[in-house]
């Protein structure tokens, strides 16, 4: 690294960092089989089977939401955080759920015939170190959702068996203090056991079914339904009287709403089926929203009867729905509610651990983490050694860490992983269109030639356009060559826009300055929303932190200072959206996109944001030393460990070794050149993960320190590093030559 970084100027090396950070994996690497670790039966097609119905989406979207969520959390953040306010802390996390939902759904179809997490699509799409940041802290929300599911089953069993768990523990081991708020916690041996139990299972390759999952859903809604009707027999409507709704206002509730976003996770399972799903484009939106209401449900419900059965400040903070019962002297069904603890809870364990490995294996087979963590035994087919270490990790962390801080670190990680989800599905809308296949690319001028399917034009649009032709757009993985006319995609905020202002709707359009609908997007204009977007994101977490500590918390000319600058900071926010809407949006059609871009994404981005400022100080020094952690792996050992770092050393050292006979030649002959001429000076864009600006300065300090250079000296280090397709890095003394023709290489083989 020392010799590399010596042989580069500043820029150079600023230039070549950054084309590191912003490389995106080739589509082609993620066909079947690159991160799948199943085996298919001989002679059968590969491919995932599209057996998954509407019904069973929302199946797995409510088992991995509902058990934690509904006999942890609830009485959790009732007691310690909003009191029967949690009721309202719910509807806010599912509507902040509901906004990252949408832009995850999209996100995860915009890669073609792929299954994963937004590690995968990130890679994809947008680069390297996002992908990286991504799939770091879903190994968080994970691994923390692991030990928080040992946790909660070890509470359960020791309110079974009436604390005599806890007291043997504190009597015979002891207190450990520091690892909490402060208050003493005692070394969960059973939760210890839990995880390492699970652990085992999982690593010895016994998979997750829907009808398995489906069983344990039922349980859970015939229990939930008890508790429901039973509760009624127990309520006291004094218990939110006198003020005891709202006992920690309203500060209380939006932290509570932090916490509660912990019971939605696990929506993300729904987006990663897009083709296993029989009819993705509407079972996935659908699914998700169906799984979030039905959460929603249950948890308000469960709220409802629990602040009116218990006051708040008497729930057991680690088994509450078992024990509201007991409190009424109602064992059975305090044994009734174990059945559904016991079911619920584990669906939850299962859930986090099970994707886990998979994750880690990924990241492990890029080379972003260490090598080791990729080994798949021969005999289970599983990657054993990612699972033995990842659940020995939430094996101590549920040994030594509470639930409550379990549970408020896997919210924030969760948290800024769908906030970046946000940020890229913004990102991509309004950036050129770009090669997305490996093996096929749809110029611009070919694709003005494509009708579009499903946009015909209203009368509106032709009074608008006057007569012209319409849009065209392909998307190669949206849909196929000859797809008849009735399928429709869902386009957004055109078609929502147009129902809900009529005939203003062009009349706005027009006063925004919003680009009409044959305007396409620029690397000028994709750079304009790059920024925009990465401001809007850093901009939001200091617009919430002015309003959280100096408008709420701040009193006097402090406070009135604070108003102030958070109402500048607000004009920005929206100059910022409105820079952002003025640019052309992209037109490709995917099978799902999310609606009202770019108001949703930007929307999820604020109240995500919101909601990690609302989490405690403590949280967010264990977070920071987690990212700190990842950081230093991914810069001392990832992204030079990484296999498209590998590739371009190889290729590099290839080109060395060989004097290429072309030197003298322009490769940027491509067949397509005669069919579709490019203008003057017009070059083929090549991604928007690399910034023309710093191409062209780097370009002219090549052609300045030209004529110092000897002119034999070799070519191989203009390969330089993907980012993206066709991106390169133009090295000390040589030029940028468009489109590199790899396949001499091969010839000289």
């Amino acid at each position: 690294m020392a010799a590399w970084l010596g042989r580069l100027s500043l820029g150079e090396a600023w230039f070549a960092m950054s084309s590191r950070l912003l490389r995106t994996k080739p589509v082609g690497s993620m066909a079947h089989g690159a991160d799948d670790l199943t085996e298919l039966p001989e002679g059968a097609a590969a491919g995932l089977a599209k057996v998954l119905t509407t019904l069973d989406l929302v199946s797995l979207g409510v088992g991995s939401c509902v058990g934690t969520g509904m006999y942890v959390v609830a009485g959790l953040v009732a007691k310690a955080m909003a009191g029967p306010g949690v009721i309202l802390s719910f509807i806010i996390a599912a509507l902040a759920s509901i906004l990252s939902g949408v832009c995850y759904a999209e996100f995860g179809v915009r890669v073609p015939k792929t299954t994963g997490s937004a590690y995968t699509y990130s890679y994809v799409t947008v680069g390297e170190f996002v992908a990286f940041f991504i799939g770091w802290n879903l190994i968080l929300e994970y691994l923390i959702g692991t030990a928080a599911g040992a946790s909660a089953l070890s509470s359960m069993f020791d309110s079974l068996a009436n604390h005599s768990i806890s007291n043997y523990m504190i009597t015979h081991l002891g207190t450990l203090r520091g690892l909490g708020k402060g208050e003493d916690t005692y070394p969960d041996l059973l939760a210890l056991f839990i995880a390492l139990l699970v652990t085992v299972i999982i690593a010895l390759g016994v998979k997750n079914s829907v009808g398995f999952n489906n069983v344990l859903n039922v349980v859970n809604v015939v229990v939930w339904a008890f508790m429901i009707i039973a509760g009624l027999f127990f309520l006291s409507a004094s218990n939110w009287e006198g003020g005891r709704f709202l006992p920690y206002g309203w500060s209380g509730v939006m932290k509570g709403a932090a916490t509660c976003f912990y019971a939605f996770i696990g929506f993300d399972i729904i987006a990663t089926t897009g083709e296993e799903a029989k009819n993705a484009n509407t079972s996935i939106p659908y699914a998700i929203t169906a799984s979030l209401v039905t959460c929603l449900t249950a948890y308000v419900s469960v709220s409802v009867i629990l602040t009116l059965m218990v006051p708040y400040n008497l729930i057991d903070g680690c088994a509450p729905l078992m024990e509201m019962f007991a409190v009424h002297g109602f064992m059975w069904g305090k044994y009734t509610v174990a059945v559904g603890s016991i079911a619920g809870l584990t669906v939850s364990l299962l859930g986090s651990l099970f994707p886990m490995p998979r994750v880690i294996y990924a990241m492990a087979r890029d080379g972003l983490l260490f090598r080791f963590l990729t080994h798949v035994s021969a005999l289970t087919h599983t990657p054993a050694v990612a699972c033995v270490v990842s659940g020995s990790f939430a094996a101590v962390l549920a040994l030594l860490v509470s639930l409550q801080d379990l549970i408020e670190m896997m919210s924030i990680g969760t948290l800024l992983a769908y906030t970046l989800v946000s940020v890229c599905v913004l990102l991509l809308r309004y950036q050129p269109d770009k090669e997305t296949d490996t093996h096929q690319f749809i110029s611009e001028e070919d694709v003005d030639n494509i009708k579009d399917v499903g946009d015909e034009p209203t009368k509106d649009d032709h009074i608008m356009m006057e007569g012209s032709n319409r849009d065209g757009s392909s998307y190669h993985a949206g849909g196929t060559e000859g797809e008849s006319d009735d399928s429709h995609f869902h386009t957004g905020p055109p078609s929502l826009l147009k129902r809900l202002l009529g005939g203003h709707y062009y009349t706005l359009r027009l006063r925004l300055g919003i680009p009409d609908s044959t305007a396409r997007p620029t690397p000028a204009s994709g750079q304009i929303v790059t920024r925009c977007t990465l401001s809007l994101f850093f901009m939001s977490f200091l617009f919430w932190s002015t309003v959280i500590f100096g408008v709420e918390q701040g009193s006097g000319a402090a406070a009135v200072f604070s108003g102030l600058m958070a109402t500048l900071m607000l004009g920005s926010l929206a100059k910022l959206l409105m820079l952002i809407i003025q640019q052309p949006e992209s037109k490709q059609r995917l099978p799902y996109m999310a609606p009202c871009v770019p108001f949703v994404p930007a929307a999820a981005i604020l109240v995500n944001s919101y909601l990690m400022l609302k989490l405690s100080s403590l949280t967010w020094a264990r977070f920071t030393i987690w990212c700190l952690i990842g950081l230093l792996i991914y810069g001392c050992y990832g992204v030079w460990h990484s296999i498209l770092e590998l590739d371009a050393r190889e290729q590099q050292a290839h080109a060395s070794s060989y004097r290429r006979y072309d030197d003298n030649l322009d490769d940027t002959f491509s067949p397509d050149d005669d069919l579709y001429p490019q203008e003057q000076g017009e070059r083929p864009y090549q991604g928007w993960s690399a910034p023309e600006e710093s191409r062209h300065r780097h370009q002219n300090q090549g052609q300045e320190e030209e004529p110092y250079e000897s002119q034999g000296e070799d070519d191989g280090d203009q390969q330089g590093y993907q980012s993206g397709a066709g991106v390169q890095n133009p090295t000390k003394g040589s030029r940028s030559r468009g489109r590199t023709n790899f396949g001499f290489d091969d010839e000289d083989d």
